[in-house]
């Protein structure tokens, strides 16, 4: 799978790299991606997710179920 997070959907992003002599060249941006395994209790059994470090932390706030359901909603297979 590329890199894209599962439940924010970042993807790389492109940019210049900026020298002192402030010549411009290519390069990407790429989101911060953890591989992160979660229990999910509902269904008792362990999940793997590809997560930005932001969708982790919205996990710890809205909880994992609740995000679950609105992937599956969206057409995500989990």
């Amino acid at each position: 799978m590329a890199r894209v997070c599962q439940v924010t959907g970042k993807k790389p992003m492109t940019g210049h790299k900026v020298s002192f002599s402030n010549k411009k060249a290519k390069r990407r941006f790429l989101p911060n991606l953890q591989k992160k395994r979660f229990f999910l209790v509902e269904e008792d059994r362990w999940i793997t997710l590809k997560l930005s470090t932001d969708a982790i932390r919205t996990i710890n706030k809205k909880g994992l179920y609740p995000v679950v359901k609105e992937l599956r909603a969206a057409g995500e297979k989990i």
